[in-house]
């Protein structure tokens, strides 16, 4: 459904940059505080709408906009450009910007993929030493390239153990699907029509890589100073909001599915392998030290876009994690 590195997977439109700035951001009311927050096609993110429709917003006296990108690279420009107040993005996306100097903190983690990413193999591969020079269908940089480096290192291979061809996730499950390589990694709901179809099984998934595949609401520094209450009053918001999904399952789905014009019973697919983060887990990811979080997973996923020269330099993490307006959000 997304790539983690999806700025770099799927490349900058300029075109649709403009069309999104003229028809999305350009209705801006000049008096207005409220704070305008991109979203694009995540669980995590999506879930916002959950809480501007269950009225968790004004609950909490938040004055927030929420503005859809279909394009999720966009949504990143606009942050970074300033167009957006806050954005749904990865951490990996934010760390490019981070590394240019950019003004920006991640002041909530909505999510951790845990299993909706996945390195799905044929039967007839048991272990990660039979998959050693077979053929691993993947998109090049996206989260799969990821996966796949973190999955493979963390059985003592390397990248170049393997023959990786470069496809779309769409391409990459149906050249599995007919045999024409012997893996691939893809993302839901691919990985449940591959499982179902029992044309392969999955040797590794994202569950098992805690802590690297975070999705976050990401604020500019100005935003933090002048709407400092709203984004308070949103992370307050996104307690509730993660609450509802826990204990109203199905209502959430019927919610979250609408937004993406899916079927409830189809978005279903999608919430096992999403971790929703809670105030627990947000203090351990954004004030913590534990290994999953956001300061500790840093220098893996740096190094991995450093290796692949998706960003210039190294990030300064703890520059662009902001853990205080959640400190106030729990009081």
């Amino acid at each position: 459904m997304r790539p983690l590195f999806r700025s770099a997977a799927r490349g900058l439109r300029a075109a649709l940059a403009v069309a999104l700035v003229a028809t999305g951001l350009g209705h801006a009311l000049p008096a207005a505080a409220e704070v305008k927050v991109g979203v694009s096609d995540w669980p995590g993110w999506v879930a916002w709408y959950v809480a501007e429709q269950k009225g968790f917003f004004k609950k909490h006296g938040a004055d927030v906009k929420l503005v859809w990108f279909a394009n999720y690279t966009d949504s990143i420009s606009a942050l970074s450009s300033g167009q957006l107040d806050a954005n749904s993005q990865t951490w990996s996306d934010t760390l490019g910007p981070l590394a240019k100097g950019l003004p920006l903190k991640a002041i909530l983690v909505n999510d951790n993929s845990a299993g909706n990413d996945a390195l799905l193999v044929s039967p007839k591969i048991k272990s990660f030493a039979e998959l050693k020079g077979k053929s691993v269908a993947l998109e090049q940089y996206s989260i799969s390239h990821f996966v796949l480096a973190t999955a493979l290192a963390k059985n003592g291979m390397k990248p170049s153990d393997v023959k990786i061809t470069n496809l779309s996730a769409g391409d990459a499950a149906a050249a599995f699907m007919a045999g024409r390589v012997d893996a691939a990694v893809v993302w839901n709901p691919w990985i449940d029509q591959i499982t179902k179809s029992g044309k392969g099984r999955a040797l590794f998934t994202s569950k098992d890589m805690p802590g690297l595949v975070p999705d976050l609401l990401v604020a500019q520094e100005k935003a933090i100073a002048t709407k400092r209450k709203d984004l308070v009053g949103m992370i307050k918001a996104w307690m509730d909001t993660e609450k509802f999904i826990r204990e109203q399952p199905a209502e959430a789905a019927r919610i979250m599915s609408k937004v993406v014009s899916l079927k409830p019973e189809e978005y279903q697919v999608f919430m096992p392998g999403t971790r929703f983060f809670d105030a627990a887990a947000n203090q351990a990811a954004l004030a913590g030290s534990g290994p999953d979080s956001l300061a500790a997973v840093a220098p893996t996923i740096a190094g991995f876009l450093l290796q692949h020269k998706l960003i210039d330099g190294k990030p300064e993490a703890a520059k662009g994690i902001d853990a205080s307006l959640l400190a106030e959000a729990l009081k």
